[in-house]
C-alpha cells in the first residue's frame, strides 16, 4: 500500500478514535494554524531526533576503487555534520549538532556499477526507512534512474558523480541537482588547453563505453575540438562497459592515422584499456587525452602512462595549497584515511554540506522549500570556490579543473600525479540552453 495511502488511513483512524472519546471533534481546525504538508517522507521522516539518508555507490563492478572513495566522502560529511569539523562550522548555517539538531544516521549499498540494485536499495530506503533524502552514483545510468525514482517518491536527490549531459540535460528532475560537471561543461573547459597545448587541425579517434555518460562526453569533446580547433574525427570504438579485452579495438585505433586517441573509459575500464593501449603501441603513436579522469587512475596506472595525459577532474587535492576550504577539506580527510582526496569523495562530502545548508536555510526538511532553497542561486565557498545552482536545470555552477599529468620526476610526493594548468570558471562553461532541460513542476 502506498505511503501517503497509509498515513491517510492512520490519520482518519485517530480522529474516529478520539471523537469518540470526545478528546477531539472531528474537522476542527485551530484558526490561523494551517495543517502540515504531506509530501513525500515529510513530516513522517523527521518526527523523532534522528533523519535517515539512503546512499548507494559501487563497491563492486568497474568503477568500484572511486566508489571505495566516494562512500568515505560521505562517511566524513555526515561525522562533521554530526559533530563538528572540517568544513562544517565554516559554513555559517552549519554548527555540528546535526541538521536543524536533528542527527543524521545512513545506510549504504553496493550498486555493482548497475541501476537496478541501486533503484532497489533506494526503493527500500525510501519505502522503509522513511529516507529524507539520497544520494550517491557514479555511473550516469545510475544517476539518471535515481533521479526518476526520486521524482516519483518525492525525495530529494543529491546526484552522486555523474558526467553525461542528459542528467541536467533531457532528463533533469525537479527532486535531482548535481555538482559533478557535466560532459558539455567539461569539453568546453579543456578545449582551449587542447589547443595550446596539441594543436589545431588534428585527427581524433575515440574509445567510447556504451552508454549515456560514454556517448555524452564523445558528443561533446568532438563538438568543442572541431567547432574551435579545426580537429577531425575519425570515428569511434564502442566498446560495453565492464569490457576486459580492448585488443580489437586497440588494434583499429592504432591502425586509424589518428594524432590523438580520446579515452573516454572510466574506473577498471579506463585502467584497462590505458594499459593495453601501452602494450599496443597506441600511446607511442598518438597523445591521449580523457577527458573525465577517474579518480584512482593515475595511481593504478602510474606517472608513465599518464604523465602528458590532458583531462579535467570534479576536484584534485593541490588546491589545499590555494584554497582555505579545500585545505580544510584534504586535511581532514587525509587525517582520517591516511590519503588524499580523490573526486568523488569531494562530491559526496560537499553535496551532504550543500543539502544541509539548505535545509537550515529553509528551517524545514519540506523537499518543496529545500528545493526552492536549492533554486534560490544561494552562494557558498566551497574548496573549488564559490558555487551555487542554476534554477533551469539544476546543475550546479562551479570552476572546472583541467589538468596534465607530470612527469616521475616532477612528483614530490606519491599522490601528486597532476598540474592544474586550468581553473575554468563556472559561468564561462554553462550552456545557456541548458542541454534540452524542461524542469517538471515541483
Amino acid at each position: 500500500m502506498p505511503i501517503e495511502k497509509q498515513n491517510s488511513i492512520s490519520r482518519r483512524r485517530v480522529l474516529r478514535g478520539a471523537a469518540a472519546a470526545g478528546a477531539l471533534p472531528l474537522f476542527a481546525p485551530v484558526r490561523g494554524v494551517a495543517a502540515e504538508e504531506t509530501i513525500g517522507n515529510y513530516p513522517a521522516g523527521v518526527q523523532g531526533d534522528t533523519i535517515f539518508v539512503g546512499v548507494t555507490t559501487p563497491l563492486t563492478g568497474p568503477y568500484s576503487a572511486d566508489g571505495e572513495d566516494h562512500l568515505k566522502g560521505y562517511q566524513l560529511a555526515i561525522e562533521h555534520l554530526n559533530g563538528g569539523g572540517g568544513l562544517v562550522g565554516k559554513i555559517p548555517t552549519l554548527n555540528g549538532k546535526g541538521v536543524l539538531g536533528k542527527k543524521i544516521v545512513f545506510k549504504y549499498a553496493d550498486t555493482q556499477t548497475q541501476p537496478n540494485p541501486a533503484v532497489q536499495a533506494q526503493t527500500q530506503y525510501i519505502t522503509q526507512d522513511k529516507a529524507i533524502m539520497i544520494t550517491g552514483s557514479l555511473s550516469s545510468a545510475v544517476a539518471i534512474a535515481l533521479e526518476k525514482l526520486a521524482e516519483r517518491y518525492k525525495v530529494v536527490n543529491m546526484v552522486g558523480c555523474s558526467g553525461a549531459n542528459e542528467t541536467t540535460g533531457v532528463d533533469c528532475q525537479r527532486y535531482a541537482f548535481r555538482s559533478q560537471p557535466s560532459a558539455y561543461m567539461a569539453a568546453k573547459a579543456l578545449a582551449p588547453v587542447l589547443g595550446k597545448q596539441i594543436g589545431r587541425n588534428k585527427k581524433a579517434i575515440y574509445l567510447v563505453p556504451d552508454y549515456a555518460y560514454g556517448h555524452s562526453v564523445e558528443h561533446s569533446t568532438g563538438e568543442f575540438t572541431e567547432k574551435e580547433l579545426g580537429w577531425k574525427s575519425l570515428g569511434s570504438q564502442v566498446c560495453p562497459l565492464g569490457t576486459t579485452d580492448y585488443s580489437s579495438y586497440l588494434l583499429n585505433i592504432a591502425n586509424s592515422g589518428a594524432d590523438v586517441f580520446v579515452n573516454v573509459a572510466f574506473g577498471a575500464d579506463a585502467v584497462a584499456s590505458c594499459k593495453q593501449a601501452k602494450q599496443f603501441g597506441v600511446l607511442d603513436k598518438m597523445q591521449m587525452v580523457v577527458p573525465n579522469i577517474s579518480g584512482f587512475q593515475a595511481k593504478e596506472l602510474g606517472a608513465e602512462i599518464m604523465q602528458g595525459v590532458y583531462g579535467t577532474l570534479d576536484f584534485w587535492w593541490t588546491l589545499a595549497e590555494t584554497n582555505p576550504m579545500a585545505k580544510l577539506f584534504v586535511d581532514s580527510f587525509d587525517a582520517k584515511f591516511k590519503y588524499k582526496p580523490s573526486w568523488p569523495a569531494h562530491i559526496a562530502y560537499t553535496q551532504m554540506l550543500v543539502w544541509a545548508d539548505a535545509v537550515e536555510r529553509a528551517k524545514s526538511f519540506n523537499p518543496l522549500h529545500v528545493i526552492k532553497t536549492l533554486e534560490a542561486g544561494h552562494k557558498l565557498q566551497l574548496p573549488l570556490g564559490e558555487v551555487w545552482y542554476r534554477a533551469q536545470d539544476h546543475q550546479q555552477v562551479r570552476a572546472v579543473p583541467v589538468v596534465v599529468g607530470k612527469k616521475p620526476s616532477e612528483m614530490r610526493n606519491p599522490d601528486d600525479y597532476f598540474t592544474i594548468v586550468g581553473l575554468t570558471p563556472g559561468p564561462e562553461v554553462m550552456p545557456p540552453d541548458f542541454l534540452g532541460c524542461k524542469m517538471p513542476a515541483a
